[in-house]
């Protein structure tokens, strides 16, 4: 018997809505990811990929017609509330194409932003010296121990996309759901991020990854091709 994937959409719908023009994005997408893998979502501009990818992580509802959304084998897509909190904020992780740093806050606040979400969702206290001590091997790990108390208007961009993935492997997610993260760096500093990723993916870690770019997604286990609102392979 084949295993059950680990993250796993059936029929996705998605419309948005311009004016009184309804404009569809998913018309039927599936996709299904087994643990361990890597998966590069393919796709023109437009084409629905980042879409997709923030129905999965359950950052945008559907339509009302739509399919639903299964992680670990149980429909996550109808969670509300705190349960819903705690999907988005355990069981997978994100890194976008522009960080999404606070300005604010030093590079190792950033990175424990989901630690200190998660003390709330999980119980008060207890966990800050465990927290605090993860997020600063993952950062040393980064190369970004030099640079604990800066702020993100003070690093390059490639530096800020080493936290912002520290800040999604913060809380030690199931999957990492990445939109586009080298979309913004050159060529060097983006296929250094790829390399982070890659030997994230060699310790076990599942990626659903949204690309453009053929020769990203070749680092992948597994491309699938988001045309016309569906997916193919």
């Amino acid at each position: 018997m084949s295993e059950a994937p680990l993250l796993e959409a059936r029929d996705l719908r998605k419309t948005y809505h311009l004016g009184k023009v309804g404009v569809p994005v998913l018309r039927g997408a599936d996709f299904r990811m087994k643990r361990g893998e890597w998966v590069a979502i393919l796709g023109s501009s437009g084409s629905g990929k980042s879409t997709l990818l923030h129905l999965l992580g359950l950052l945008d509802e559907p339509d009302a017609d739509s399919g639903g959304v299964w992680f670990e084998g149980a429909p996550v897509a109808g969670l509300r509330g705190a349960a819903r909190n705690r999907y988005r904020n355990l069981s997978v992780g994100f890194v976008f194409q522009f960080y999404h740093l606070l300005p604010e806050l030093t590079v190792l606040e950033n990175a424990m932003l989901p630690c200190s979400v998660a003390r709330g969702l999980v119980a008060p206290g207890g966990a800050d010296e465990v927290a605090h001590r993860r997020t600063r091997e993952l950062l040393d790990a980064f190369g970004m121990s030099h640079r604990l108390a800066h702020r993100p208007r003070e690093l390059s961009g490639g530096e800020r996309q080493r936290v912002a993935i520290a800040r999604a492997l913060a809380n030690e997610p199931r999957v990492l759901l990445a939109d586009e993260p080298t979309g913004n760096l050159d060529a060097k500093t983006g296929g250094e991020i790829l390399d982070m990723i890659a030997k994230l993916h060699g310790k076990g870690l599942s990626i659903a990854m949204v690309t453009h770019d053929p020769a990203v997604a070749a680092r992948a286990d597994r491309v699938v091709r988001l045309t016309d609102g569906r997916v193919d392979g």
